[in-house]
């Protein structure tokens, strides 16, 4: 078992340039802005005059781009780039994206965040068909379903496959004219097109990276949009008008950088406001406020702000540690949690402590890092939590698709506290965060899924649902 100071990951980031005369090494910052939205393999693509190609490899941006020529031999004016972690498919890197599909009439590059619900069905169709699969990811299919179209525009067959595939995706698909951006009809994932000084126009999973590169934000993709990019500039088309705006609220409890603005909510501020929130709801007597690093730093904040406490730093998170310790005893678990996180005594001793965290998924890290700060002299540890429990699986590009996976799936509040060892437990509530998070839309939820707190999810599972449905009778112990 795989054993991490967080137990969720969400699928990939996605960044694409078209022209600028390094577009590849554009792409290089870029994917670092977004890194944490994969740690597991990354590559790029690139357009050197209607020629594409690629390279890509596991781990790291800076570990599979080591070498200068990695990049220098990735030239032209327009590039796209991946960073991966698994949610659908295994590791390999067969399964590294961007794909390149080099074509008898025509070469195409294709990158996805997200995860479809009808792969299966889809699957099952296209081998029966005569497909042949390369890889494991969902990914391919889109691919194989526009090669099939019977359209005779390539942007017509694009729409076809978009309106084919159903779940939560963001795409970018680069042909040797034209970079292609598209987002699924609820717009689970965050996708913003963005230009910079020279006219070049970049396309990014997080407007982060805008600043990085020097690119100034011009729009987000609305939900089935498909997006043109070609020398001409830009040109917006839709492939569907049935939508519904329902973005992961995760990206604002977790996923995105602080510095991410997502639908017009920058995302520091919204967990500030869910962090003050959280303390107007929280009824416990305390000293001192510490937030889990690194996502859970804003919400400290705001709680501190609204209840007066301090805000300290207690915990300190060592940045130079493996992401993840597989190890076969206990001993040697704990001891890589305690290389990722340490208590500060002198800060946290004799004190009724307050552990901010952004969420709690299998409640393992919770325990540990209570006992971490008991260790460290807490007279008390009251953890509140900047979003309500996840009592649900995800089935658009988080990597949680079972309850059993979930532990407030299976036990109350009180039993929580308890596995976790805290003194209270204090979630956020779904109205709470659904107010402080604060898109402005008349859409249901506040334009949020929230289907992991509540169940009520926004479109059909597909291929899911009969999996979701044996799932709601599993039950697991987590003591």
């Amino acid at each position: 078992m795989v054993y991490e100071v967080k137990s969720l990951n969400e699928e990939c980031g996605l960044f694409g340039i078209w022209g600028h005369p390094n577009a590849s090494h554009i792409t290089y910052f870029g994917l670092h802005s977004l890194q944490h939205r994969g740690q597991e393999g990354a590559g790029i693509l690139s357009n050197d005059q209607g020629y594409l190609k690629r390279f890509r490899g596991m781990g790291l941006v800076s570990e599979v781009f080591k070498n200068p020529s990695d990049l220098e031999d990735l030239t032209g004016t327009a590039a796209m780039g991946h960073v991966r972690y698994a949610t659908a498919g295994g590791s390999s890197i067969n399964n590294v994206q961007p794909f390149l599909f080099d074509f008898y009439d025509m070469q195409l590059g294709l990158a996805h965040n997200g995860n479809l619900t009808n792969t299966k069905t889809l699957k099952a169709e296209l081998e029966k068909d005569g497909a042949i699969f390369s890889s494991s990811s969902d990914t391919e299919i889109l691919a194989h379903l526009i090669r099939r179209s019977k359209k005779e525009d390539f942007l017509d067959k694009v729409k076809e496959a978009l309106n084919t595939v159903k779940g939560g995706f963001a795409y970018l698909l680069m042909t040797k004219d034209k970079l292609i951006a598209a987002l699924d009809p609820n717009g689970f994932r965050p996708l913003s097109i963005g230009k910079m000084k020279n006219g070049a126009w970049v396309v990014s999973s997080e407007t982060c990276a805008f600043e990085v590169v020097g690119a100034e934000w011009v729009r987000d993709l609305k939900p089935g949009e498909v997006v043109v990019i070609d020398d001409a500039g830009l040109h917006i088309d839709t492939y569907t008008t049935d939508t519904q705006l329902a973005i992961c609220s995760m990206e604002y409890v977790y996923f995105a950088r602080p510095d991410s603005v997502i639908n017009g909510v920058n995302v520091h501020a919204a967990r500030k406001r869910m962090g003050k929130r959280l303390a107007r709801e929280f009824h416990h007597e305390a000293d001192i406020v510490i937030g889990v690093p690194n996502s859970s730093l804003s919400a400290a904040s705001g709680f501190s702000e609204e209840s007066g406490l301090p805000n300290e730093m207690g915990l300190i998170k060592n940045q130079y540690s493996q992401r993840t310790f597989i190890q076969p005893t206990q001993e040697l678990r704990e001891q890589g949690v305690r290389m990722k996180l340490s208590a500060v005594s002198s800060i946290v001793k004799d004190k009724r402590v307050v552990m901010v965290d952004d969420s709690i998924v299998r409640g393992t890290t919770s325990r540990r890092i209570v006992q971490l700060l008991k260790d460290a002299g807490a007279k008390e540890v009251h953890v509140a939590v900047a979003s309500p429990p996840l009592k649900y699986p995800c089935f658009f590009g988080i990597d949680i698709q079972r309850r059993s996976e979930l532990i407030a799936a299976n036990h109350s509040v009180e039993e929580i506290r308890e596995i976790i060892g805290a003194d209270s437990l204090t979630f956020l509530s779904l109205e709470g965060l659904i107010e402080e998070i604060g898109v402005k839309t008349d859409a249901p939820n506040g334009g949020l899924c929230v289907a992991y707190f509540d169940g009520d999810y926004p479109t059909s599972l597909e291929d899911y649902e009969d999996c979701y449905l044996k799932s709601l009778s599993e039950q697991t112990s987590f003591y």
